[in-house]
């Protein structure tokens, strides 16, 4: 008889014995709605970004997440290293000293999920019941204001097929790559989403401080490539940072219903989407429908006014670039040459240098929850009801904490275009450099969303 086969055997079986005894116990709709309130118990929401953020699941009567609700979605698991898990669960206020009650309308992925919490020694509690609860217009349920504003893959496939998915306007529907440069360079857009056409940066913004171009120049390049104010748009880039800031243009602009794909071509393809090869040309419309801009209000255009609103009309500029950028170590980009703030600015987190924020994307590459997000404004000083102004090296990562801010329905916030590179032009505007300060850098409590993509953003 082999001795350490059996004693190999024998741990083997103590081992699926302590995993089979790791069960998670149901939780009825009566004992959920008496645990809502007790700081013991967390409820964590495990479908995916549309779905919790207002969209509705299948066979419910109504959108959103449960109140409180934590998001861990199921999407994210493949993307957690091992090693990280359990910090990454902790980062979003999931302890193994409390409850944690996970539900979700596919019960595949409820299990899925709460087998990876049960098995690293977690206490679960499953509800399964989330269509009857969503069904139940007594029971509270809660959203973002303007949800449809970021859609998934699953949604823009049934709007190109002519489907008709919630919250689709039944307008001529446009899908454009988003990338620098003519269609030649467009590496990302060499397959692309069936019927999307390539959207170069330069169509609305010029050097050298990269600012919006001229309204009649933007309005022009929007005719010839077919975009009007009432067809709806959806865009989608390698570097999701052109994407968000081609949305707040064309909002600038006037286009009315503006989407972002979440999670952009990685989303498609990881739903086994078909693939387009050809370069598609978008026909020209005779006009774009509106006098460009018709949201003004969105832009501060220069340095000086954004000085003066800062001053004088409580604007809090916030910083959304990398921390040596902030303290004045580097400037980030090739082509600007001095380093440092506007005075006063506030760091809103962002990423490691000026190619990304990665401080703002969850483990898949979607975008992370905005409840996290203003979490970590609140630390900062940054709350809702604030006069806004977000703002980075020249304006593309600006435009993503800009939309989190619309998908969440805040007012009174926009973007300083001119960012640091048009204020350290202009010498009489007062500069903070810290480079030499102890300043600790915030915790992001993310350790995601910095992904290997195509350019860097912002030409440099």
């Amino acid at each position: 008889m082999n001795y350490n086969t059996n004693i190999t055997s024998l741990a083997l079986i103590c081992f699926l014995s302590a995993c089979g005894e790791q069960k998670a116990t149901e939780i009825s709709l009566e004992e959920l709605l008496q645990k809502q309130n007790n700081p013991q118990y967390v409820i964590v929401d495990t479908r995916g970004d549309s779905h919790y953020n207002g969209f509705k699941s299948p066979q419910a009567a109504r959108g959103g997440h449960l109140p409180n609700a934590i998001q861990f979605s199921a999407d994210w698991l493949e993307a957690i290293d091992p090693s990280y898990f359990e910090q990454f669960a902790a980062d979003k206020g999931l302890s193994k000293d409390k409850t944690l009650i996970f539900y979700d309308h596919n019960l595949d992925n409820l299990e899925k999920v709460s087998a990876e919490f049960i098995a690293k020694g977690y206490q679960v509690r499953l509800f399964k019941d989330f269509i009857a609860y969503s069904n139940n217009d007594q029971l509270p349920l809660q959203s973002f204001a303007n949800y449809p504003l970021l859609v998934s893959a699953q949604w823009l496939r049934q709007a190109l097929d002519g489907q008709r998915p919630e919250t689709d306007q039944g307008k001529p529907i446009m899908v454009f790559h988003v990338s620098w440069g003519d269609v030649e360079q467009a590496q990302g857009y060499k397959q692309h989403i069936p019927n999307a056409y390539h959207f170069n940066t330069d169509w609305i913004e010029n050097g050298p401080v990269w600012n919006l171009s001229a309204p009649e120049v933007i309005e022009q390049n929007l005719i010839k490539n077919g975009i009007s104010k009432d067809k709806t748009i959806v865009l989608y880039s390698e570097n999701p940072l052109a994407a968000f800031r081609v949305f707040w243009a064309l909002r600038w602009a006037g286009v009315e219903d503006v989407r972002i794909l979440n999670g952009g071509m990685n989303a498609w393809i990881n739903n086994e989407y078909p693939i387009d090869l050809q370069v598609n040309t978008p026909t020209p419309v005779t006009s774009f429908g509106i006098s460009i801009p018709a949201n003004p209000q969105f832009n501060i255009e220069t340095a000086q006014q954004a000085y003066q609103q800062q001053q004088h009309q409580g604007l809090k500029l916030v910083s959304i670039r990398s921390w040596d950028e902030y303290l004045g170590k580097v400037s980030g980009y090739d082509y600007i040459p001095q380093a440092g703030e506007p005075e006063g600015a506030i760091w809103g987190y962002a990423g490691t240098d000026a190619s990304n924020v990665a401080d703002y994307y969850d483990p898949d590459g979607s975008l992370r929850n905005p409840y996290e997000i203003f979490a970590l404004w609140e630390k900062q000083g940054i709350k809702q009801g604030d006069k806004l102004a977000f703002y980075c090296g020249t304006g593309w990562r600006a435009g993503v904490p800009w939309f989190i801010t619309q998908l969440a329905g805040w007012d009174n916030t926009l973007i300083y275009d001119g960012g640091w590179n048009a204020w350290q032009m202009d010498s009489r505007l007062p500069v903070s450099k810290q480079s030499n300060s102890h300043l600790q850098k915030p915790n992001a409590h993310n350790a995601f969303g910095m992904t290997v993509r195509t350019g860097l953003s912002c030409k440099s």
